[in-house]
Order: C-alpha cells, then sequence, then structure tokens
C-alpha cells in the first residue's frame, strides 16, 4: 500500500514539476522572441540610419560642388570688379583731358 500511495504523489510531483519546466520554458521562449523582435527593429533602425547617411553624403558634395562654383564665380567678379575700376580711372581721366582741351 505504501507504494500505492507513493504512486498519486510521485506522479502529481511529476506533473508538477512538468508543469514548472513549460511555464518556464514558455517564459524563456517569451523573452526569446522579445529579444529577437527587438533585434529585429535594431536591424530596421540601423538600415535607416545608414540610409539618412547617404543621403546626407549626397548633400554634403552637393554643398561642396556649390561651394567650389560659387568661388569660382566670386574670383570672375573680383576680376570684374578690378576691370570696371581701372575704366572708371581711364575714364576720369579722358574727362580731365577733356576739359584741359576744351579751356
Amino acid at each position: 500500500m505504501a507504494s500505492a500511495e507513493s504512486q498519486p504523489r510521485f506522479g502529481q510531483s511529476v506533473k508538477g514539476l512538468l508543469s514548472d519546466k513549460v511555464g518556464s520554458c514558455s517564459g524563456d521562449v517569451i523573452a526569446l522572441t522579445r529579444q529577437v523582435l527587438k533585434g529585429s527593429h535594431s536591424q530596421e533602425l540601423l538600415g535607416q540610419a545608414a540610409r539618412n547617411m547617404v543621403i546626407q553624403e549626397d548633400a554634403i558634395l552637393h554643398s561642396e560642388d556649390s561651394l567650389r562654383k560659387m568661388s569660382i564665380i566670386t574670383t570672375h567678379l573680383q576680376y570684374q570688379q578690378e576691370a570696371i575700376q581701372k575704366n572708371v580711372e581711364h575714364s576720369k581721366n579722358l574727362q580731365d583731358q577733356l576739359r584741359h582741351l576744351l579751356k
């Protein structure tokens, strides 16, 4: 009879242990799933960051090109300004010569 009494207890304790183990494994699976989802979200964020960096790099290259062009235009405008100043000086000289001739 001792064996008959211990049999249900043993069965119940095994069922309890098994239930605990299943619960623990379920918790582990849930934790693993959450971690995989976090990793997937992290990958998405990294991919978006990489795309944004490419866009920014293109914008920087375009800005550098624009600055280079503006520098060239500035140089040309400086040459034109110098030429205009020389022409103004030359025209003043011509005006002085005309005044002298008309006197």
